[in-house]
């Protein structure tokens, strides 16, 4: 299950996110967008949902509810719980909610070098839909996916 983060929450959040980003800042030669995010005013909407081990934060997923889908902005797990089904996990529960929402399909987008991530999408039945210049990141690539999880507007 997931519990929905609170401020309390704040500096794990950002220190788990930097953390399981941390190879991909590397690759990038910067930090992706989720690790330079502002998660206070996400807490507060209630857009952070947090996956806890005997009180050991394991990941986190970013959702943002829109009227016709969900967004998942950023899943990210530690390290030390990566590979063992916790990213499956909290992507079974954001599609869950979809659903419970009544909402026809979760979105996401990704860096195009990050090519694990896309891997695992596709692999998880999201589709790829398009691909486009980073609006704030020149040289950047975005590759945007969706997965329909059939719920109803």
């Amino acid at each position: 299950m997931l519990r929905a983060a609170s401020l309390d929450d704040l500096q794990a959040v950002e220190a788990l996110t930097a953390e399981a980003y941390a190879p991909y800042t590397q690759l990038l030669g910067r930090p992706p967008t989720p690790v330079d995010e502002d998660y206070a005013p996400r807490i507060r909407r209630g857009e952070i949902w947090l996956r806890e081990v005997q009180g050991e934060l394991a990941g986190l997923a970013v959702i943002e509810r829109h009227p016709d889908h969900v967004m998942l902005f950023s899943i990210a797990v530690a390290p030390r719980f990566q590979g063992t089904g916790h990213g499956l996990a909290i992507l079974r529960r954001v599609e869950e909610m979809a659903r419970e929402w009544r909402l026809p399909d979760v979105r996401l987008y990704t860096n195009a070098r990050m090519e694990r991530n896309i891997a695992l999408y596709l692999a998880f039945g999201f589709q790829e839909t398009g691909r486009r210049e980073h609006p704030y990141r020149p040289g950047w690539v975005i590759v945007d996916m969706a997965k329909q999880v059939g719920g109803q507007i």
